[in-house]
């Protein structure tokens, strides 16, 4: 073997172990769990004490874009709420200026010009706040919030943290692909926020249901606006506090999508955000490197990731290579892919606890895959435009209670 092979091979070698980590977390997750987290009369967060007695102003922004039926939903869910101490800013942008949701604690905001972007929409509402908060939580115009949500929050907030994530669960699982969707959900939620609580390490965060302190948000910068506000708050958090928290008892109801053009254009917004933003994430990782920093290593590490589908491609590439080149290594393949495909039903049956319904979905995924494929191939039309994912499950928070069998007070 040559040089130039040798140092061929030794970059595949890499790469291959790269691939294969990223496979093997949630193995290493779920048996830290079932080896740990369940035998453990306590988590984590019921551990840490509770540092200060303060009740926490929340201020709640909402970015409404054209849709309102779902609002006075939201609004309901928000009046719902056993603790007090808070004041919602619901942005309706594009939306028809005569619809008012002013109450005692809604202020209902109409921009004069259309903003056509999330990041513009909660920059109109802070420059629109009538007093400072403690922090800031973000929600989208179709979301239902627990009753307990923001009593949770404050929980967390007075246990020391200073961006917590919200659980999420489905609005909707009526379709193959809303019930894909939600397996996805309780999948990542369990790898990239449960388990990261409980190690310690920052938990990721999603669009919606992320509250964190006011003060923290001043700083940030944008490539544009047109997409990748979580991606580049989470950024900004993650290297600001000591660790981003996640709340599984703040509950966030969040509508799957329900068609494969639907996930088409969510998953366009989505991969090109993910990729707007990789040297932002690859600077964070280098520097928690030349800081030795394990925790931050491994949220950086995490974030590098390109979306699942694509490990999955060059998985196969893998395998079909080492078929011609050491077999044995595809052997290997063979069982890091058995080994993720096991921890992914466990995890999402774990999950989904006694409402575990999505056995004959599994079989449904290769066509999930595929449409991200697609979304992937319409990346530059999320550089060029707002791609609103359009909502269709009306429905009010004791409706859902009513089917999970909790109580609304």
């Amino acid at each position: 073997m040559t040089t130039v092979q040798q140092i061929a091979f030794f970059i595949l070698l890499f790469i291959e172990l790269l691939v294969a980590a990223y496979f093997l977390i949630p193995f290493f997750m779920l048996l830290v769990h079932q080896l740990w987290v369940s035998n453990s009369k306590k988590r984590r967060i019921d551990r840490l004490p509770v540092l200060t007695e303060k009740r926490h102003r929340f201020h709640l922004i909402i970015t409404a874009h054209e849709e309102t039926e779902f609002i006075p939903p939201l609004l309901d869910s928000i009046r719902r709420q056993t603790y007090g101490e808070h004041t919602t800013y619901l942005v309706m942008d594009c939306c028809d200026p005569a619809l008012i949701f002013d109450d005692e604690r809604t202020v209902t905001l109409h921009p004069p010009e259309p903003l056509n972007s999330k990041i513009r929409s909660i920059e109109y509402a802070i420059s629109a706040f009538r007093d400072e908060p403690d922090a800031i939580i973000i929600l989208d115009a179709d979301n239902l919030i627990h009753p307990n949500f923001m009593a949770t929050m404050n929980l967390y907030f007075q246990k020391g943290f200073q961006a917590v994530q919200a659980d999420f669960r489905a609005k909707n699982a009526d379709s193959d692909f809303a019930k894909m969707d939600a397996m996805g959900d309780l999948f990542n939620f369990f790898v990239e926020r449960e388990m990261r609580m409980e190690i310690g390490v920052s938990s990721a965060i999603w669009g919606a249901g992320i509250a964190f302190a006011y003060p923290l948000y001043e700083g940030i910068r944008y490539k544009d606006a047109l997409g990748g506000f979580d991606k580049m708050l989470q950024i900004h958090l993650a290297t600001q506090v000591k660790q981003i928290g996640f709340a599984r008892e703040a509950i966030l109801y969040d509508e799957k999508i329900s068609d494969g053009a639907a996930l088409e254009k969510q998953r366009t917004r989505w991969i090109s955000s993910q990729f707007k933003y990789k040297q932002a994430n690859f600077r964070f990782l280098l520097t928690a490197i030349r800081n030795l920093d394990l925790k931050r290593i491994f949220f950086g590490f995490n974030n590098v990731r390109p979306p699942l589908y694509m490990l999955l491609g060059l998985a196969g590439v893998f395998f079909l290579f080492h078929l011609f080149y050491k077999p044995v290594f595809s052997l290997v393949w063979v069982i890091i892919m058995a080994v993720f495909a096991i921890s992914y039903i466990l995890i999402v049956r774990v999950r989904a606890g006694r409402n575990y319904r999505f056995s004959r979905t599994l079989l449904q995924l290769p066509r999930f895959i595929f449409r991200q494929v697609l979304a992937t191939l319409k990346i530059k039309q999320a550089k060029k435009s707002f791609m609103k994912t359009r909502h269709t499950k009306l429905v009010y928070i004791t409706d859902l209670l009513k089917e999970s069998q909790q109580p609304v007070d």
